[in-house]
């Protein structure tokens, strides 16, 4: 039996230098083994990550110059033990995969073949199971198998969480054809990259679940909207169409079954506007991507006029295990209302950033310091944003809610997409608000005044508080824009967009009174409230603040201490970045 080695290929690792492991790999081929370049293996904060299999060997952080000795101890069955995963607390050096704290609480479902397979090979996913889903699903008849889907619970992972067979159920009852088919791969939120690594990762999931969902509604045709700044999975989707068309899986009579259902992919314009469903609806027809008011469903007059199924990129990728595993199987993970599980990026400031795969109800305590292994330096965890740039920040009372739908809603959050960002102490919440604003404020289509006239009103108010120009007046004023921009605007992007402005008042208010009472930022964000210091008793004389420091405002003291020139000072934070004992204060 071949050694086979699984190096990840996701844009993360990438960024590491995989490729250039990659070719030293293939540069010292021999008989005995096989390399492949998969999709994102998760870990992406420790990569390039390299899981070596019999054995399932876990390495981390490996280099080109690793490969050769790699390949010497592996025939000696010996392992290269600095690149194991080193717990940062314990010290414990973990050799399988599956003991490896990041991976051992996670539930693979969506992301069962993700880097486990080369992305662009139909034989590697067929080799695991795939298509299985869909060839079982062409024995059954359309209404069972919406039928199982709304049993299933599923609900739509693209950030609404709507009952997605109830979805399936209208589209299937509509009487007008042609249907349509549509995958929304517009993933535009800062710091999310669940639906990239899905598209690039395992294509053919995707492929799949929308295959099925065809055949359950009576569809032939069917899009993918992809990002625009999504190459790779463009890519990646072409070839795994282009090679499902080959095996007889997509295009005319599928499986032998007399089904015909073909798929074309249609880049994004743009525009994060275009994540909603009307608007990119509208961009596929080759229209401004700006939303329009839904007094009627898609599933009844959607793409081209006509009933449309429009799903996004993970809850396609639920339908093969759905269908081949049954509903009542899929129920036993999750939660009552919120079945399953669901993909976050983990990002901010956790040690273990990367991709996850829970069951819905793992609570945000698990997630953060089992999974991600606790904030970065140790700092206090002060609060995590959930949803994306329209969610809201939780803060460290609320560390064991279980992380579903209704729950994520009830303390001003939502779900999302699934982006996950982690901050500590030295994020200033009121900066927070208004860099997510500003993010919102400059992509809103500006159809509607709530969301086109209001959400620049907030910024400027929040603009004004962080550079020490607000008043507590603004505080009320804050809440009626917010609230009224909720309740007002046109599409879920407006009515969505205050939600970053909503939490941080309700949560954290005392550092709005902060800002402007006291004219201090707490986090030592804002500049024109902040000053660096160095407190003498921590400092260990280290030098590491001294060498970070990009204006030389640091400088040494005759005892060889070191002192910040305050004048000199650009409040860059650099010095607090670098400095490992908590010894700059502000």
């Amino acid at each position: 039996m071949k050694t086979l080695f699984l190096l990840c290929g996701d844009v993360g690792c990438r960024g590491y230098e995989s490729r250039q492991v990659y070719d030293k790999f293939l540069e010292l081929k021999a008989d005995w083994f096989d390399i492949k370049f998969t999709g994102c293996q998760g870990l992406c904060a420790n990569g390039p990550i390299l899981q070596v299999k019999p054995g399932d060997i876990f390495y981390q952080k490996v280099k080109s110059s690793d490969v050769f000795e790699i390949l010497e101890k592996t025939q000696k069955n010996e392992l290269v033990e600095r690149l194991l995963y080193t717990d940062s607390e314990t010290k414990k050096r973990y050799i399988r995969t599956d003991q490896v704290p990041f991976y051992k609480k996670q539930t693979k479902i969506i992301l069962r073949t993700n880097g486990l397979i080369n992305p662009k090979s139909i034989d590697d996913y067929i080799a695991m199971g795939g298509y299985a889903g869909l060839k079982k699903a062409l024995t059954l008849q359309p209404e069972n198998i919406v039928d199982e889907i709304l049993k299933s619970g599923l609900r739509g992972r693209g950030g609404g969480g709507f009952p997605a067979g109830r979805k399936w159920e209208d589209v299937f009852n509509a009487f007008e054809t042609p249907k349509y088919i549509i995958c929304n791969g517009d993933e535009g939120d800062p710091g999310a990259f669940m639906d990239r690594s899905l598209m690039e990762g395992t294509p053919h999931v995707v492929l799949e679940g929308m295959t099925i969902a065809a055949f359950a509604v009576g569809s032939n045709e069917g899009f993918i909207y992809v990002r625009d700044e999504y190459p790779i999975a463009v890519r990646n989707l072409q070839k795994g169409i282009h090679d499902a068309r080959k095996k007889g899986l997509l295009g005319e009579n599928i499986f032998g079954s007399g089904f015909q259902f073909d798929i074309k992919i249609k880049r994004g314009a743009g525009a994060f506007v275009c994540g909603e469903s009307s608007a990119l609806m509208r961009s596929i027809e080759g229209k401004i991507g700006e939303p329009h008011e839904k007094h009627i469903h898609a599933s009844e007059q959607g793409l081209w006029g006509k009933p449309t199924l429009l799903n996004n990129v993970e809850t396609y990728a639920n339908v093969p295990y759905i269908i081949l595993n049954g509903a009542k199987n899929y129920k036993k993970m999750g939660t009552v209302d919120s079945p399953g599980t669901k993909v976050f990026s983990l990002v901010g400031k956790v040690r273990n950033a990367g991709l996850i795969e829970v069951e819905m109800g793992t609570t945000l305590r698990e997630i953060i310091f089992e999974i991600g292994g606790g904030i970065v330096k140790n700092r206090p965890f002060k609060a995590v944003q959930t949803g994306g740039p329209s969610g809201g920040c939780i803060p460290s009372e609320y560390l064991d809610l279980p992380v579903d739908f209704d729950s994520l809603k009830a303390v001003g959050s939502i779900m999302g997409s699934g982006g996950m960002i982690v901050m500590d102490d030295c994020d200033c919440m009121v900066e927070v608000a208004r860099y997510f604003t500003k993010f919102l404020m400059e992509e809103s289509c500006g159809k509607c005044a709530p969301c086109r006239e209001g959400l620049v009103q907030v910024y400027r108010i929040l603009e004004g508080i962080t550079q020490g120009r607000g008043s507590l007046e603004d505080l009320r004023k804050l809440k009626e824009l917010g609230e009224y921009i909720a309740s007002s605007s046109l599409c879920g992007l407006g009515r969505s967009a205050p939600n970053p402005l909503l939490s941080t008042l309700r949560y954290f208010e005392d550092e709005y009174i902060d800002h402007i009472k006291n004219k201090y930022c707490v986090a030592g964000v804002c500049k024109v409230l902040t000053k660096f210091e160095i407190n003498i008793v921590k400092c260990t004389k280290c030098g590491l603040c001294f060498k970070a420091c990009p204006v030389d405002a640091i400088k040494i003291l005759d005892d060889g201490c070191y002192k910040i020139i305050e004048e000199n000072c650009i409040r860059c934070g650099e010095c607090r970045s670098a400095c490992t004992f908590n010894a700059i204060r502000w």
